[in-house]
């Protein structure tokens, strides 16, 4: 039999996928942990994604608006930041566009008080933030040894971990705006009883395991050791009973 030349043969067209399906396999990409199966998971998660873009977009309309607005209050610090961006140095690029307004600056003893006063504050600041880095380092360190650890303890996977740490800077970065839901809340509660709950659970299992013991001996002391006391007369059983209390049991057990 003649084979039909490879034109002519009938070659499966790829399949194209959804939209949907492409977004599930972007979204299981970027959260592994997460079933995307589920509906109301899937669509959470992108409602979430749109609230992180929308706070994102926000704050770079603010930043946007903020430099608009010094643009037009005085259009040469928009040629000083252009002079700078291109390479040029500050100070020479700031005379160079403010030219005698410097020197008059200088040359006022208020003006002058107000620069120094501001240097210092610049220089507070720049202090301030290495001493903050210095400390965000220390504690990193530590943090990430202290996470190591657990991690091995409790058999968690990296992307378990990952999945954790991205939910919690969440938490963070909503708190610090403000921006705290029932749910985090609720989260946080069980969080802070979880101590007691579990000690709570404990001593219901400890007291659950006492009364089946002395309801076991209760038991064992009614039906008796399956053995007959010869002392009734004419050779019938009497039984002895039992003279432990209540108590008793209960101390035994």
């Amino acid at each position: 039999m003649e084979e039909k030349p490879i034109e002519e043969q009938q070659i499966p067209s790829e399949v194209k996928k959804s939209k949907r399906d492409m977004l599930k396999e972007r979204l299981s990409k970027k959260y592994p942990d997460k079933n995307f199966d589920d509906d109301e998971e899937f669509a959470g998660q992108i409602s979430d994604d749109y609230d992180a873009y929308d706070k994102e977009m926000d704050g770079y309309k603010k930043s946007e608006q903020a430099l608009s607005d010094m643009f037009a209050s005085d259009p040469r610090s928009a040629s000083f930041l252009m002079d700078w961006k291109e390479g040029s140095d500050p100070v020479i690029a700031l005379v160079k566009r403010f030219g005698t307004d410097i020197a008059d600056a200088v040359n006022d003893p208020e003006r002058l008080e107000e620069m120094k006063k501001a240097n210092q504050e610049y220089l507070d600041r720049v202090a301030k933030s290495k001493e903050s880095e210095e400390k965000y380092k220390k504690n990193l360190k530590k943090s990430l040894k202290a996470i190591a650890d657990a991690q091995e303890q409790n058999g968690w996977s990296d992307e378990q971990v990952d999945g954790a740490m991205q939910n919690l800077f969440k938490i963070l970065d909503d708190a610090i705006d403000g921006n705290i839901t029932p749910d985090v809340l609720q989260m946080m509660m069980n969080a802070q009883n979880y101590d007691k709950d579990i000690a709570s659970a404990q001593q219901e299992g400890e007291v659950r395991g006492r009364n089946a013991k002395i309801e076991e001996k209760l038991r064992k002391s009614e039906s008796g050791d399956g053995v007959g006391h010869l002392e009734g007369k004419n050779g019938t059983v009497r039984r002895q009973p039992s003279k432990q209390s209540i108590f008793d049991l209960a101390a035994q057990a």
